[in-house]
C-alpha cells in the first residue's frame, strides 16, 4: 500500500502541473527536477489518484476486508471532495464519454492556457477531441512553459489561423452565408483570417468538428452575432438565450437569461424558460421554474410584473407537464412557505431550481452575485441555447475548470 501510494506521488511530480497549482505558484515554472520532486499539496489529483491505488492494493495483498468492487465508481465518487460541480455534471461527463467517436471540440482561444489546460484534462478525462485553434509556435511555447503534455498533430488537431489548406474553403463558405449583408470577397476573407470564433463556427458548419467553445477574450455579443452569421438558430428557435447554474447548499441553480436579451417580451421568456427546462433534464434533474418579478401573485401591477404572470400562463398553455409559478419574489421561489402565505394552491411544489428573471440585468446581477456568495464561484456555464449545432460563449472570467465543464457539455450535446 505504501509502494502504491509513493508510485502515484512520483508519477504526479513527472505530469504536467494542474491549473489549481499553476494558479496557487503564479510566475513560477513547475517542472519535474531538483527544485520540484514531489507534488504541491494545492494539487487536487492527490486524493483522485492515490486513495483509489492504495484502495487496490490493499485488496490486491488481501489486507482489505472489504474491498471496493467498483473502482472507477470509487474515483468518480471522489470527485465531490474536488469539484463542487462534480455532481452535477456526472450525467453530462458520462453522455460525453458515451460518444463513438469522440465529440471534436473546437476551442476559438486555442493559444490561452486555459483552453491548453481544458484540452489536456479533456483528453485525460477520455470526453471530447479537441482542436485548437491559433498559431502553433505560440501554442507550442506556452504548452512547454505551462509544463503539459500535448503534442499537437498527435494528440490534437490544431487549426492555424494565418495558414491553413482549407483557407479559401472557409471564406468561400462565410461569404456565401455573408454576401447580401455586405460581405464582398475581400471582407470575407479579412474576416476569416481576423476572428478564429468564424473560424471555429465554419469548421462546425462544414463538418470539420462537432462543437464549438469561444469567448475567453472579448466581448459576448460579438461572438453571438459571429456564431449567428454562420449557424444561424436551431430550426423552431425564434432567438437565442444564455443559462448558467451555480452549485448552492440547497443544490444548483440554474439562471437564465443572463447574457442575450435586455427585455424581452412575455412570450420570450416562455420559449427561453422552454429552452432551458430542457437544457436542465439533460443534466438528469426534474426542472422546476419560476418567473420572477417584483410582485408576488398580483401584489403588484406594474408592466413587468404583468408581463412575467402572461409569460407563466403561456408556458403552463404550452408545457403543462413542467412545474412553474410566478410571479414571483425571489425568496417566495425557494421557500415553499413563503409562497404558501401568498397563495395556498401553487403550481410549483418544493423549491425551484430554474429562476427566469424579467430582463437581463436582473438576471446577470443575480448570478453573479449568487457566483460569489453562494457557490464560490464554481458555477456552469453560459450555456448558449438556441443555436443550430453546439457552440458556446464563456467569458474572460471563466476558469479551467469552467471550461472543461462547458467541453462536456458542448461534447454531450453533439447528435450522432
Amino acid at each position: 500500500m505504501k509502494l502504491a501510494c509513493v508510485r502515484e506521488i512520483a508519477q504526479l511530480a513527472k505530469a504536467e502541473i494542474s491549473d489549481e497549482v499553476a494558479a496557487a505558484y503564479a510566475g513560477q515554472e513547475l517542472q519535474f527536477g531538483p527544485d520540484y520532486l514531489i507534488p504541491k499539496p494545492f494539487d487536487t489529483r492527490l486524493i483522485l489518484r492515490i486513495a483509489p491505488a492504495v484502495a487496490q492494493a490493499a485488496a490486491e495483498s488481501g489486507v482489505a476486508t472489504r474491498p471496493i468492487e467498483d473502482l472507477d465508481a470509487y474515483r468518480e465518487s471522489l470527485q465531490r471532495f474536488v469539484y463542487q460541480t462534480g455532481i452535477l455534471m456526472r450525467p453530462i461527463f458520462a453522455v460525453a464519454k458515451r460518444q463513438q467517436p469522440l465529440a471534436r471540440v473546437a476551442y476559438a482561444d486555442g493559444e490561452d492556457e486555459r483552453a491548453l489546460r481544458a484540452a489536456q484534462l479533456a483528453l485525460e478525462e477520455g470526453i471530447a477531441r479537441p482542436i485548437l485553434i491559433g498559431r502553433p509556435a505560440v501554442i507550442e511555447a506556452r504548452i512547454r512553459k505551462a509544463g503539459l503534455h500535448l503534442r499537437l498533430g498527435v494528440d490534437v488537431e490544431n487549426v492555424n489561423p494565418e495558414d491553413d489548406p482549407r483557407f479559401r474553403q472557409y471564406w468561400e463558405a462565410y461569404h456565401q452565408r455573408m454576401k447580401r449583408d455586405g460581405a464582398t470577397p475581400e471582407v470575407a476573407k479579412a474576416a476569416v483570417r481576423r476572428s478564429n470564433t468564424i473560424i471555429g463556427a465554419l469548421m462546425v458548419h462544414l463538418g470539420d468538428a462537432d462543437a464549438l467553445i469561444c469567448g475567453l477574450v472579448g466581448t459576448y455579443t460579438t461572438h453571438l452575432e459571429r456564431i449567428d452569421a454562420v449557424l444561424g438558430r436551431a430550426p423552431g428557435a425564434t432567438l437565442y438565450a444564455a443559462l448558467n447554474a451555480v452549485n448552492t447548499d440547497r443544490g444548483p441553480i440554474f439562471i437564465t437569461d443572463t447574457y442575450v436579451h435586455e427585455d424581452p417580451s412575455a412570450e420570450q421568456l416562455a420559449e427561453i424558460a422552454w429552452m432551458a427546462a430542457q437544457q436542465v433534464q439533460r443534466f438528469g434533474i426534474v426542472p422546476k421554474v419560476a418567473f420572477l418579478s417584483h410582485s408576488t401573485f398580483g401584489s403588484s401591477k406594474r408592466a413587468s410584473a404583468r408581463k412575467m404572470r402572461a409569460a407563466r400562463d403561456l408556458f403552463v398553455a404550452a408545457h403543462p407537464e413542467i412545474e412553474c409559478d410566478g410571479e414571483l419574489h425571489g425568496d417566495a421561489a425557494l421557500e415553499p412557505e413563503i409562497r404558501a402565505r401568498f397563495l395556498s394552491d401553487s403550481t410549483l411544489s418544493g423549491s425551484a431550481n430554474l429562476l427566469v428573471c424579467p430582463n437581463l440585468d436582473a438576471a446577470n446581477i443575480l448570478y453573479n452575485v449568487m457566483k460569489t456568495t453562494t457557490s464560490g464561484g464554481v458555477t456552469v456555464g453560459p450555456i448558449l441555447m438556441g443555436v443550430r449545432a453546439p457552440a458556446y460563449i464563456l467569458t474572460p472570467a471563466a476558469t479551467v475548470r469552467r471550461v472543461l465543464n462547458m467541453t462536456a457539455v458542448a461534447a454531450a450535446a453533439v447528435q450522432r
